[in-house]
């Protein structure tokens, strides 16, 4: 009988205290942080009073997607997730590189599960407050906190601070995921569950988290022509956390550039025809590189043109860009551009100098004061400077060469790597869709979809323009690398973007500075095919020696 009564007790003891244990969580329970639409006339009416015609909107905030769906799954997890908790995760977290936050888990001060909520918590934070939204994700992985929680479960011992393991990363939304859409910022898009690309698989493998899908230029802004950068029908309008609805954010890739400079992702992953990665890299004062065509595979991006893109790393430092290309490089065999590449890119920036380097300074870009201190910085840490003066080429075909590859390139993608769930096969297929409520699905136009339609240029055509305008491209820089046995080429921006897209050059932006007004420039370096790991050695050097990205003011906290 004593027994019996000794079983009984304890199992009301045991009910009792998880009843108590409930109570107590429950009171610690956070309210949740809901979105509300609001009036935009007055926030559009002062961008039609700026001088920049492309930052005139018509609309902020995505017309098809509620704001509180991106973060509804995962709001559970967030239940528990205190204000006072975020803030004591901000200096382990904010403006810090992935060998920081790395070390930061191993010494036992930070979990990836953590370091994951904190991302969430954060975006959600800002994009549910309309005075300070950025409209930078589209979507989060409904699974990425489970994720992080089994990566915690492994023995970090044996981690490597220089890889992604961990580490939460958002990728542009035209980048496949299995288990999420792949929308392109697209309606027609907009149920896109195909095959994770290739890229996606490596940062899997790599264990990285894949926390989200980032907004972007529709159709990687190639639909619209004059229109606002970093606009989609899904995502509503991207702004620039240096200059909210002032400055614009670049595009294509948008919503990776703001999301990284307001530390939203450890990093993102974005893609690049002609200078939709140093655009918004450079936007938003972030590390951007277009690899060579042919280091990163293409397979479940949705295209423009399988002869210029690419996609690349977008990061706050060079040594994070490093990082995720190591985890994103590999041969794959449906990407015919796709070559084996065995660089460490970690490795090659450890030795990274500006002592002795040649650099070609375009003279006329002089006049930029921002560009000039720039050069001052660099010879006073021992580059050379060698000023070139480049003739102006035009690139005829060019718009040829976008129109007929995306013309062929869209109906393959669809064909191998889409949804069932996608209705549409091709670009007339696109244009009708949109036409059916065009101030829902196209409030700017289809100007560019219609021309690829009216393009009439031959394969055969075609081959010889894309022949010639790497003939061009290609000299147009290598007169001045050969002569002067320069180490790379130092642009602003994407200023010579179109340049080295036909050349197929690489490119690596990295932050240089403000103007007056705050707006950010980056420095960016060219160089020949396959020499991103001399790009990054260069980049890292200058970033060591200058120092120039700073925090977005209103994102700090």
């Amino acid at each position: 009988m004593r027994k019996i009564v000794f079983v009984l007790v304890s199992v009301f003891m045991l009910i009792s205290c998880k009843k108590l244990e409930k109570t107590e969580t429950q009171q610690e329970k956070e309210p949740r942080v809901v979105w509300q639409p609001y009036d935009e006339a007055a926030d559009l009416a002062a961008t039609e009073m700026l001088e920049q015609t492309r930052m005139h909107l018509k609309l902020i905030n995505s017309k098809v997607l509620d704001k509180n769906d991106i973060w509804k799954t995962l709001e559970p997890e967030l239940d528990f997730f205190s204000e006072e908790k975020y803030d004591s995760l901000k200096k382990y977290i904010l403006e810090k590189d992935i060998p920081t936050i790395q070390q930061q888990i191993k010494d036992g001060r930070l979990t990836y599960e953590e370091l994951t909520l904190f991302y969430i918590y954060r975006i959600r934070k800002y994009e549910s407050d309309n005075a300070l939204s950025l409209n930078s994700v589209i979507s989060l992985n409904p699974k990425v906190v489970e994720q992080a929680r089994d990566l915690d479960k492994i023995d970090k011992k044996n981690i490597d601070i220089n890889s992604v393991f961990g580490m939460p990363i958002l990728l542009k939304d035209n980048i496949g995921t299995k288990d999420m859409a792949t929308t392109a910022g697209a309606i027609a898009l907009q149920n896109n569950k195909g095959k994770s690309a290739f890229i996606t698989e490596r940062l899997l493998h790599k264990n990285a988290l894949i926390l989200g899908k980032a907004n972007l230029s529709e159709w990687a802004y190639f639909l619209c022509s004059g229109c606002p950068v970093g606009y989609s029908a899904i995502g509503g309008q991207t702004l620039n956390p240096y200059g909210r609805m002032v400055f614009e954010t670049g595009g294509s890739s948008s919503g990776s550039g703001v999301a990284v400079a307001a530390n939203f992702c450890v990093a993102a992953i974005g893609t690049e025809t002609s200078g939709s990665i140093l655009s918004p890299s450079s936007q938003n004062s972030i590390v951007g590189l277009k690899p060579t065509i042919g280091v990163l595979s293409r397979t479940g991006i949705v295209p423009i043109s399988s002869t210029l893109d690419t996609p690349g790393p977008m990061t706050k430092s060079v040594i994070d860009n490093a990082i995720v290309l190591n985890a994103i490089t590999g041969k794959d065999d449906n990407d015919v551009a796709s070559r084996a590449v065995n660089t460490n890119f970690v490795n090659s920036i450890k030795e990274s100098s500006l002592k002795e380097k040649r650099f070609g300074v375009i003279k006329e870009f002089l006049e930029d004061s921002i560009y000039k201190i720039a050069i001052e910085k660099i010879k006073k840490a021992g580059g050379e400077i060698i000023e070139i003066e480049p003739k102006q080429v035009q690139l005829p075909g060019f718009l040829s060469i976008l129109n007929i590859d995306m013309k062929n390139d869209l109906p393959a993608y669809i064909s191998a790597q889409a949804g069932s769930d996608v209705t549409i096969k091709n670009i007339k297929d696109a244009i009708v869709f949109n036409q059916q409520d065009s101030i829902k699905r196209i409030p700017y136009g289809q100007q560019l979809f219609e021309g690829i339609l009216n393009d009439s240029t031959t394969i055969e055509e075609l081959n010889n323009i894309k022949e010639n305008l790497k003939t061009i491209a290609r000299n147009y820089f290598d007169v001045h690398i050969n002569t002067h046995q320069l180490d790379a080429v130092l642009s602003i921006n994407n200023y010579h973007a179109g340049y080295a897209a036909v050349a197929k050059y690489p490119a690596l932006t990295v932050p240089m500075g403000y103007t007056s007004k705050g707006e950010p420039k980056g420095l960016t370096f060219i160089a020949k095919p396959f020499s991103e790991a001399s790009l990054l050695q260069l980049g890292c050097a200058y970033e060591q020696a200058t120092k120039e990205r700073k925090e977005p003011a209103n994102y700090v906290d």
